[in-house]
Formats: structure tokens, sequence, C-alpha cells
């Protein structure tokens, strides 16, 4: 996961092999010098040694894009209500068939499979941990209906939403009480 911790961590790592870190970003660092070979390993291992990785070919970026665009996605109330598809298409600049054998080729799995799982993920957080009604989950991650979300959750936890909320309850932190 990819956080502000995360920037500052490379930009440590940046200034601390010798270089200037111009712009700092997810997924991205622009430095005013070009790296050395030496430079390039020690800041691959320092980052590796952190938890992180330095993407070094495009194909690489790009899937690490499609993810972190699936993610914000999901996890954004606000995120835009158009076809998964053309949001990447256009917002990465690809063709969506060249994307997608892409992101399948190097992650074994399709955009719309990982897509789905991440989407049940934030289902089972809203059940587990805030509380909203099936209806609500539904329309916050821009299901069709309750009954897609619920068919869909079956399909790939092999249990109801409301059975995995059920057999949970434990897990739920207690309220708060003032």
């Amino acid at each position: 996961m990819v956080n502000l911790q995360s920037l500052l961590l490379v930009e440590s790592e940046l200034t601390r092999i010798g270089l200037q870190p111009v712009n700092i970003s997810i997924g991205e660092a622009d430095v005013k010098e070009d790296l050395t070979l030496a430079q390039h390993l020690r800041l691959r291992i320092a980052l590796r040694q952190s938890g992180l990785e330095l993407l070094e070919n495009n194909a690489d970026i790009l899937v690490h894009r499609v993810k972190y665009i699936i993610m914000n996605i999901v996890y954004d109330d606000n995120s835009p209500r158009q076809n998964l598809s053309d949001f990447l298409s256009v917002t990465l600049g690809y063709d969506y068939t060249y994307i997608s054998n892409l992101f399948s080729a190097v992650m074994n799995i399709t955009i719309e499979k990982y897509y789905i799982r991440h989407r049940i993920e934030r289902v089972k957080q809203l059940l587990l941990y805030e509380d909203l009604t099936l209806k609500e989950i539904a329309g916050k991650l821009r299901y069709s209906s309750p009954s897609h979300l619920s068919s869909q959750f079956k399909k790939i936890t092999g249990t109801t939403p409301s059975h995995f909320r059920n057999i949970n309850l434990d897990r739920r932190p207690s309220p708060i009480r003032m």
C-alpha cells in the first residue's frame, strides 16, 4: 500500500544516494540527474528493504497504474460512474484491449476479476465496520442492484453477505460509550 510515509521514504532514499528529487507522486519520482548504475542498484535495494519495489519496465508501470486506478475507484465514494474499460482507456491513453492483455499476462488474472475481488473485499469491510444496508452498499459500490451484489459476493466467498456479517459479528469494533 502506497501512502505518505512511502512517498517520504522514496524522497529520503533519493536524497541519501545523492539525487535531487524534483517531483514525487504515487508510482513516480522525477530527479534532476540521470541515475548511475550504482545509484540505481542502491535505490532498488533500499526500496525493497522497506517493502517497496522499483518498477523498471513499461509493462510493470502500466499494470501498477491499472491497479492503483482500480483501488481508487473501489475505495473512493466520489469516483466516476463510468464503464471501467472506458475509464482505464481514457485515463491511461491506451486501447483497452492492449491494457487488458498486458494486465492478464503480467498478473495472471483479468482486470475484471481483479476489480470484482477488490469490490468484494470492500463489501466485506462495509458489512463488518459500517452500519449500512445491502442496498446502501450496492449503491455505494455502483452495483446495479443488491441482488447482483449478493450473487457476486456468494460466487467469490461461498456465502451470502448477511451470513458473512452474522458469522463475523465478533470482528466488529465495540462502540465507544461516552
